[in-house]
């Protein structure tokens, strides 16, 4: 891109699982990993056959609706840090993502294409996690305070509803911003699963408009593809 930045951008047609992807790379994930942190843990409240309990649902609420940093960190101590979200993810089919380093939870990195294959965790039916698991998760994404809904649900068919979590982060060393949205929405008449990720963007404004024009780019190739040229499940 011009000014230095990278974006990377896949969608999928729910129902079809017929993609579109544009861009390439490993990003770090700032706080879209959250999603990812809650799905380790209703993985593991599953395995050991009990619900989440309150103040496990009061930290995921607060993690996902708010995107509040503390409730984070202790769910990520909860699921065994980068060891219990790896091995969740072995099972949940992510295979380009890896847990951050400590206590650092943001910088756990990943891909469009591996956010698709979460996403499908979450919205999708066949799935590692049971309905009431992908259920709860997909009613926290659907209530973020409405200062966090940008991103994905500016792509939403008016008057539909959608599902986000955006991640934004200045990094250190170059002041420079990381800012993505996944989710899903409803675009064009069709359920698609988005994830789009930036970085090296000169503030989040920046970001958030590259993302929000990669997104609407991206649908629109989906919806303009002739069928036979659509690839099926995926990258």
């Amino acid at each position: 891109m011009g000014d230095g930045a990278r974006v990377s951008v896949a969608v999928q047609d729910l129902g079809s699982r017929e993609t579109v992807s544009h861009g390439d790379g490993t990003f770090v994930t700032a706080s879209i990993v959250k999603v990812d942190i809650l799905a380790a843990l209703l993985l593991g409240a599953q395995d050991a056959g009990r619900e989440p309990g309150g103040t496990e649902r009061a930290y995921a609420e607060a993690m996902i609706v708010r995107s509040d940093n503390d409730a984070a960190s202790a769910l990520w101590d909860g699921i065994g840090r980068a060891a219990g979200l790896d091995a969740a993810n072995a099972r949940l089919g992510l295979t380009r993502t890896a847990g951050g380093e400590g206590t650092l939870w943001g910088l756990t990195r990943t891909t469009a294409e591996d956010q698709l294959v979460l996403l499908r965790q979450v919205f999708g039916g066949d799935s590692e996690l049971g309905e009431a698991s992908r259920a709860y998760l997909r009613g926290l994404m659907a209530r973020v305070v409405p200062e966090q809904a940008w991103g994905v649900p500016t792509a939403a068919d008016e008057g539909t509803a959608w599902a986000v979590k955006n991640g934004w982060l200045p990094r250190d060393a170059t002041g420079l911003w990381v800012v993505h949205s996944i989710g899903c929405v409803t675009a064009g008449g069709r359920e698609c699963l988005v994830s789009a990720l930036s970085d090296g963007n000169a503030t989040k404004e920046r970001g958030v408009a590259r993302v929000e024009g990669a997104v609407a780019t991206a649908l629109s190739a989906l919806d303009r593809l002739p069928h036979p040229l659509r690839r099926p499940g995926g990258s």
